[in-house]
């Protein structure tokens, strides 16, 4: 009783309510949903708090932004689905109509702020591309070796832009994707914000991923590892999440000597060997089933499909002398 009088009362409220419709819609910052509002933030910040501590929504810091939703298995989906037929009267059908404009906005603003980002580092970033075989050929090299495989809770770690979770989108049952850089997950937010299919955005980092043990079906790593000083731990960590049978996907460079590569975007290691790949995987719980290369350029883009071994999966793992590893 105590917990549905709590809901009741953060719910009676007018502003409250319609944070709870536009946070049905998308999730918003603290400022943004002040924006909506037409309120102040320390106005919106004391509805929010509210909301809470009742366990309808909850937050989840990005950098210095902190971004809101409705809270997952909460007790009070089912009662916003009903809402949601409830009539309106005129005067409340017009303030609806104004918070859905001024989202239309905050969704605007967003984008345009994604594309500044983009005109930035456009330069850098087509620098990088000229280097190696066309993106396209890569991404359909990914949804290649991942076909006909059990996607279910994908996690893209060094989620970038969100180009790897909106590719795997109509695959998969959900996706985290993971960044370390609040701007890219703005941009990440920006575009699969039209996604049929659960996203969850998280900042953190791919050596201490914010994830149970056992609890993701597979995950890709496209184009992060090499920012990493021990991608052997990033591997491990892969591993930790990782439910038996699932699979990680890694998708990077094969080794080259670009020393401008460290100086042009921070790379801290220069490609890797499919045997250190492999050795990573098999310290990490892991089978490398498939390495591929695809040639074009300067650099060589290689891709790397390693299985994580459930309990059941003891038998002896043999290598046909091409990269390419199978149970015996």
């Amino acid at each position: 009783m105590t917990e549905l009088l709590d809901i009741f009362r953060a719910l009676a409220d007018p502003t409250r309510l319609r944070v709870v419709a536009l946070l049905r819609e998308m999730e918003l910052a603290i400022g943004e949903l002040a924006v909506v509002l037409d309120q102040s933030q320390p106005r919106v910040s004391r509805h929010v708090r509210i909301l809470a501590e009742a366990g309808i929504i909850e937050r989840r810091r990005e950098g210095s932004w902190v971004f809101l939703r409705i809270a997952e298995g909460g007790p009070v989906g089912d009662l916003l689905v009903r809402a949601e037929l409830w009539p309106f009267s005129p005067g409340e059908a017009a303030v609806v109509a104004q918070d859905a404009q001024r989202l239309a906005a905050v969704r605007i603003e967003r984008a345009a702020a994604a594309e500044r980002y983009f005109a930035d580092h456009a330069a850098e970033w087509d620098a990088i591309r000229s280097r190696h075989v066309a993106e396209s050929e890569v991404e359909a090299a990914m949804l290649g070796l991942m076909h006909n495989r059990r996607l279910g809770h994908l996690l893209d770690i060094g989620t970038g832009t969100g180009r790897m979770a909106e590719i795997f989108a109509p695959t998969a049952r959900r996706i985290t994707a993971l960044d370390r850089s609040p701007e890219m997950l703005r941009i990440a937010r920006t575009k699969l914000s039209g996604q049929a299919v659960p996203i969850d955005l998280v900042q953190g980092d791919f050596l201490d991923l914010p994830l149970a043990g056992a609890s993701i079906d597979s995950i890709v790593i496209h184009q992060a590892l090499h920012f990493a000083h021990e991608p052997d731990r990033v591997i491990a960590e892969a591993g930790r999440v990782l439910r038996g049978g699932g699979h990680l996907l890694i998708v990077d460079f094969a080794p080259h000597e670009d020393e401008e590569m460290r100086t042009l975007a921070a790379h801290a290691r220069l490609g890797f060997s499919d045997a250190q790949i492999r050795g990573w995987f098999a310290s990490a719980g892991l089978v490398l089933e498939t390495a591929q290369t695809l040639e074009g350029g300067d650099l060589a883009v290689k891709l790397w499909l390693g299985r994580r071994r459930s309990d059941e999966d003891q038998s002896p793992v043999r290598d046909d002398g091409q990269g390419k590893r199978f149970a015996a």
